[in-house]
């Protein structure tokens, strides 16, 4: 499963200069590419380290990550959600996105006009929270008028929908997102087919100056302290960097550069690894002569499950799995001095795939 996220902002607060480095963005070289697939949509590849270290024991044909999509929602304005800017035609886009990358400009630059003429990240959030909230509530006032037909006529499960659906409406009137509405089990059937863009995990992502890399500045602060009970993630990120980062073609030219600014990873990567703590995502690995692959899947699922992400076969005939912890590969090195040494686990179906998993699914169909 490939994660999709949607890059949200008002112009010039760097989300444009952020899209453009990631699409300019050879991550780790050549084994980690990006893509283009329209104009503002993009597919980066997951840089992630295990990937290598499989790759040097297993020495395979192809390595093969998994995969990280953004969708670029340009031009999003005040009045985008009734058509104004370029926003509008793409906010279709951003529904069937897993997570809303939201970058806010933290930094001054006269240089740089803001689209209001003034640096307050606080009202910039505000702008594009009311902008989504308005879009969502026409969604949902068009099905409050198709339910309320059949809640009026005595159906019972219409007049449940249409009670969950009001609350929803009340909270985008009074300028809520619709995540802050606590609903679950059945009563979030009523809003799943509208895919709310503000029902949607966030993470914030504070563009900065380069002196402020590494602590934030007092806009940062602003949005931690404004977010603080939202459940999301807030991460600090210098898109002029991600701009340099991207020209440079070696891994190596890469990591020298993010030392000579004493970063430990790159904004992409910190971005990527918020998006899979927000969403509750981990990797597993299958490793062979003729690929060494990452997987993504929910943290909890089990075996069958995971097998499933690969093709459907794997879970409806799912026998059993076989389990090698990294380390282990590590220690001895192949597969077949695991086994010697009692390492490789045989797990049944009630096992739950942990983060780092290397696995070999046996089925029958």
């Amino acid at each position: 499963m490939g994660l999709k996220c949607g890059i949200v902002g008002l112009p010039n607060v760097g989300k444009s200069t952020l899209f453009n480095a990631l699409s300019n963005n050879k991550a780790e070289a050549a084994n980690f590419p990006f893509c283009t697939i329209e104009p503002n949509v993009g597919v980066i590849s997951v840089p992630d380290q295990r990937l290598n270290i499989l790759s040097g024991l297993v020495n395979p044909q192809k390595v093969i990550p998994t995969s990280f999509e953004f969708v670029d929602i340009a031009g999003l304005v005040k009045g985008a959600s009734k058509g104004e800017g370029l926003g509008n035609q793409f906010l279709a886009n951003i529904r069937e996105v897993d997570a809303i990358a939201h970058v806010i400009r933290c930094f001054e630059n006269d240089n740089i006009i803001h689209v209001d003429g003034r640096i307050n990240p606080v009202a910039d959030k505000e702008i594009i929270d009311t902008e989504l909230q308005l879009k969502d509530l026409e969604s949902v006032e068009k099905k409050i008028a198709k339910v309320e037909r059949a809640a009026k006529s005595g159906d019972g499960k219409s007049k449940k929908e249409l009670a969950t659906l009001q609350q929803f409406a009340s909270a985008l009137q009074a300028g809520k997102n619709a995540r802050s509405v606590k609903t679950e089990g059945e009563d979030r059937n009523a809003i799943a087919d509208l895919q709310l863009l503000t029902d949607k995990p966030v993470i914030y992502v504070t563009n900065v100056d380069e002196a402020s890399i590494h602590t934030g500045n007092k806009y940062v602060d602003s949005i931690r302290n404004l977010v603080k009970d939202e459940g999301a993630e807030v991460v600090v990120v210098c898109a002029a960097i991600e701009a340099q980062i991207a020209e440079l073609e070696t891994m190596e030219d890469r990591q020298a550069f993010l030392e000579e600014y004493g970063l430990k990873e790159s904004g992409l990567t910190k971005l990527i690894h918020a998006a899979y703590h927000l969403l509750d995502l981990i990797t597993y690995f299958t490793a062979g002569e003729k690929e060494v692959r990452a997987w993504t899947i929910h943290r909890g699922w089990k075996a069958p499950q995971a097998a499933g992400v690969i093709h459907s076969d794997f879970e409806k005939g799912f026998i059993r799995a076989e389990v090698i912890k990294i380390p282990d590969y590590q220690k001895y090195k192949s597969e077949a001095a695991i086994r010697e040494a009692g390492r490789l686990a045989v797990e049944g179906k009630d096992y739950v795939v942990e983060d780092g998993d290397v696995m070999h699914f046996r089925f029958n169909v």
